[in-house]
């Protein structure tokens, strides 16, 4: 029962039962301390929360709940981790008894002197394992550490578009203002499939982002929801920019093991370039972000990791000691020894990190043959989870589907999909600002991290609509 309810009929049985008098006094004093009541319980939610309390996630999985559908919506794999990360982990739960303790608060010893020899590598840098390397409650957590011990009051922060949703309500919750810039796609000839690689940055306008306030840039790469692996030259032209206005990076790369078709991640805290001696490289303002659940196919360990300079770190510190304290020991000493595995093999066809995006890759070409049946037409990704469609054709057949007015076309497309045709997407316009979500509500997001039968099941779904339309 509501809060202003409850005290409703506690007031009503009482003035029941005393005469008119005193019935008149304790109505008069009743009604000023519901009124106080009502008035506090305004003032419980910090304004921080303010304009973030609503999750379309939360909408958008419950109705996929109540109608048969497969669910093609959230970004996790339906499939095992591989046989030596699971062996990892059912270890770490029945060997060593002291696994079931604390252990050091900024990250398991050997997951991160592990995590500091495999990605040293891989950066270029000297990363030590006791100042430059902290584990946190996944890649989620990470961001939100990060945000929390670099952003201030007032502090701009210059977010890409299309972007992982949660980094607009975690600046607004540092007391930052997030400040939009879109990758904006190029026509494709006729006939042609669209790709993530031919949605751009504008130089120019990203260039005019910056302002003596801006702090911090996040970068996602491979970027979901588009799945776009940005090229050297465009960190590049990112990496001047900050280095220019003396910005940090926070670059979230969880997918950085999913990539496609030949192409190459590149973290941009491995870019050497510098403006002049006497300013910091891109490793001296960059945050590195990871996460064990996207490299392992293992999304419930919620294992991820921050690597980054100690001028930054030390702050991080500062966030996790008197917030989460420290993650779960067996999980983080699962990982580890994944990442010893894996070191051992790296590059060789025995590699998970090679094996998972050709499996990938594989699931990917078959989801963008399936939709197209139906006249949804894929953009390409370069990387991640996902593939995003282009509904544009629906939306001029179809331009009235159920809904509030000023709600997104695409939203209202997800819906009506879900309820008619048992598939569940994520629209796009969720991973945009508010003033630039009508100029990309035609696209909706699925993932095909997705085990064969439920790409099966996906078919057969698509099968029934493609019979509907010849009908």
């Amino acid at each position: 029962m509501a809060l202003g309810g409850m005290f409703r009929n506690s007031a009503a049985i009482y003035l029941h039962l005393v005469g008119p008098l005193q019935r008149k006094k304790a109505g008069a004093s009743l009604s000023r301390c519901l009124h106080q009541t009502l008035t506090m319980s305004k003032r419980l939610q910090a304004r921080r929360l303010d304009g973030i309390d609503h999750n379309p996630w939360v909408e958008f999985t419950k109705l996929a709940s109540e109608y048969d559908t497969v669910n093609l919506g959230q970004g996790f794999p339906d499939f095992p981790p591989p046989d030596f990360a699971m062996e990892a982990f059912q270890h770490a739960v029945s060997g060593d008894f002291m696994l079931n303790q604390y252990t050091k608060a900024f990250g398991y010893p050997p997951l991160t002197k592990i995590l500091a020899s495999f990605f040293g590598k891989l950066l270029g840098q000297e990363i030590d394992p006791l100042k430059n390397v902290l584990v946190t409650v996944g890649a989620y957590g990470a961001l939100f550490t990060a945000f929390q011990a670099l952003v201030d009051e007032g502090d701009e922060v210059i977010i890409i578009e299309p972007f992982f949703d949660c980094y607009e309500p975690m600046t607004l919750m540092a007391g930052g203002r997030p400040v939009f810039v879109s990758l904006k796609p190029t026509p494709t000839k006729n006939g042609e499939l669209d790709s993530s690689s031919n949605w751009q940055l504008d130089p120019m306008e990203l260039a005019s982002k910056f302002t003596p306030r801006t702090k911090a840039l996040i970068l996602n790469t491979p970027n979901n929801p588009l799945g776009k692996v940005f090229s050297k030259a465009e960190l590049e032209l990112v990496a001047s920019l900050c280095q220019q206005q003396d910005v940090i990076c926070i670059t979230d790369e969880v997918y950085q093991w999913l990539v496609f078709d030949g192409q190459q991640h590149i973290s941009i805290a491995a870019l050497s370039l510098a403006l002049a001696a006497s300013l910091p490289g891109m490793w001296e303002r960059t945050l590195t972000i990871g996460s064990a659940g996207k490299t392992f196919s293992a999304t419930g360990w919620k294992v991820g990791w921050v690597l980054g300079p100690e001028s930054l770190m030390k702050h991080l510190y500062t966030v996790h000691q008197n917030s989460v304290y420290h993650c779960p020991t067996q999980a983080q000493a699962a990982v580890a020894q994944s990442l010893e595995r894996e070191q051992l093999h790296f590059g060789q066809p025995s590699s998970y990190f090679v094996q998972l995006p050709q499996a990938m890759q594989r699931t990917r070409d078959y989801m963008i043959r399936s939709v197209q049946s139906v006249g949804l037409r894929p953009v390409i990704p370069q990387g991640s989870y996902f593939l995003i469609t282009d509904i544009s054709d629906f939306k001029s057949k179809m331009p009235d589907l159920p809904g509030a007015v000023d709600e997104p076309y695409d939203r209202r497309f997800v819906k009506w999909m879900i309820k008619n045709k048992g598939l569940v997407a994520i629209p796009v316009s969720i991973f945009y600002s508010v003033p630039h979500q009508k100029h990309f509500d035609h696209y909706i997001r699925f993932c095909f991290v997705k085990d064969e039968s439920t790409l099966q099941a996906m078919d057969k779904k698509l099968q029934e609509w493609k019979d509907e339309l010849r009908a």
